[in-house]
């Protein structure tokens, strides 16, 4: 796997496809700019090799059209102040202006191009407009994982015009690597902890994962529709009863595999779906009809720590209870405290997937765990088995 450190950057020109599709308020000021600071140690690496820096990304949804509203000019104050380096801009990411301020560019400076989905050449993959990028840089550097999943110009065909001078940002590296920890290097005992709504949104990775762990533990909304499935009453609780053959299809799978699979044992139950509705402690298997499961119990979480504590390799993926209302978040966030001490003690912990990130952030966890992916949709992809489009492209001699 070829990375920055494989390359010397003198003189010569990284074309980077970065993600940078950061939120801004309406003053179109960047409310979170993580995904630039992920950025900046490859964006370094080469600038003190002696080379430049063409930046690329998208921002927003412009659907191949021109909007003022989410041109990366917004965004260049910020990076400048993130790399402490000016970053200049050209108003266009393909064409004459585009290769007259590469052309210009000198060695230690960076340039910032406009947003790639202006044209709708980038989303499909079109092989010029994809050349044309190419134009602009010498050695085309991947490190943008939230877009690795697709196909496009920018992440996946541009590739193609550098057989030999194309590699890994250390960010995408970092991403491949924590996934193929826990995928197939990881140290075991390797348990994942998957919650979130719906067991249909979670099949392909519970089927593609099972036979690489041996905990499983099952959290969050999609715990009901396994007890229903095996004669539980679950009152209000969300449940797919078209899923329940599944269900009891996955716990048949895992215990052929020797996966001990972990279901609450208890809830936090509720009479409403808010925050101030009345809460009483039940049995997971036994909630009575008109109240809903929303959160996990302390028998279960009891469970739940001993079999996280006696971890080596750990994937989080999904909130095991409606962890954005605060009386529904202590499940969560007794999990998050779990991982923290299994990495403390020396596992290696892997947070991926967009509400399990989204509650990381949220309580304070973020620096707690060993690796905390940044692509949503193309973590979900990796841990389904699936080849991503932007990885392969480098790994393609």
């Amino acid at each position: 796997m070829l990375t920055v450190d494989d390359f010397n950057f003198e003189n010569k020109k990284a074309l980077i496809r970065v993600d940078f599709n950061v939120p801004l308020d309406a003053e179109f000021n960047v409310t979170d700019s993580n995904r630039i600071e992920a950025a900046k140690p490859t964006i370094i690496k080469i600038l003190e090799d002696g080379g430049s820096v063409v930046l690329m990304s998208h921002l927003g949804r412009p659907d191949g059209k021109r909007n003022p509203g989410l041109s990366l000019a917004h965004i260049c104050d910020k990076v400048s102040e993130i790399l402490r380096v000016e970053v200049k801009f050209v108003e266009d990411c393909v064409g004459e202006k585009a290769e007259k301020a590469v052309a210009e560019l000198q060695n230690g400076e960076v340039l910032m191009l406009e947003n790639l989905r202006f044209y709708p050449e980038e989303e499909k993959g079109d092989v010029s407009f994809s050349k044309q990028l190419a134009r602009l840089g010498d050695i085309f550097v991947n490190d943008a994982f939230g877009t690795a999943h697709r196909a496009h110009a920018s992440t996946t065909i541009v590739a193609r015009f550098f057989p030999d001078k194309k590699c890994f940002g250390y960010l995408l590296a970092k991403e491949i690597k924590a996934i193929d920890k826990v995928m197939k290097t990881g140290e075991k005992p390797v348990t994942a902890i998957l919650g979130g709504a719906k067991v249909s949104s979670k099949i392909t990775i519970i089927e593609n994962i099972l036979s690489k762990i041996n905990h499983l533990i099952i959290g969050g909304g999609m715990t009901y529709t396994f007890v229903k499935a095996q004669g539980g009453k679950v009152g209000n609780s969300i449940c797919e009863d078209d899923k329940m053959d599944l269900a009891l299809s996955i716990l048949k799978k895992a215990k052929n595999l020797g996966v001990q699979v972990h279901l609450p044992v208890d809830v936090i139950a509720a009479d409403d779906f808010n925050n101030d509705a009345n809460t009483k402690i039940v049995a997971v298997d036994n909630i009575p009809d008109g109240w809903q499961g929303l959160d996990a119990g302390p028998k279960t979480l009891e469970i739940f720590k001993e079999v996280i504590l006696s971890s080596k390799t750990i994937l989080w993926n999904g909130p095991v209870g409606v962890f954005e209302m605060e009386n529904f978040s202590k499940g969560t966030i007794a999990i998050g405290n779990y991982i923290e001490e299994a990495t403390k003690n020396g596992a290696f912990s892997l947070v991926g997937g967009g509400d399990s990130v989204a509650a990381v952030k949220q309580f304070g966890f973020e620096d707690k765990v060993s690796y905390v992916s940044t692509g949503g949709g193309a973590m979900l992809e990796s841990l389904e088995g699936k080849s991503l489009p932007g990885i392969a492209a480098i790994l393609e001699a």
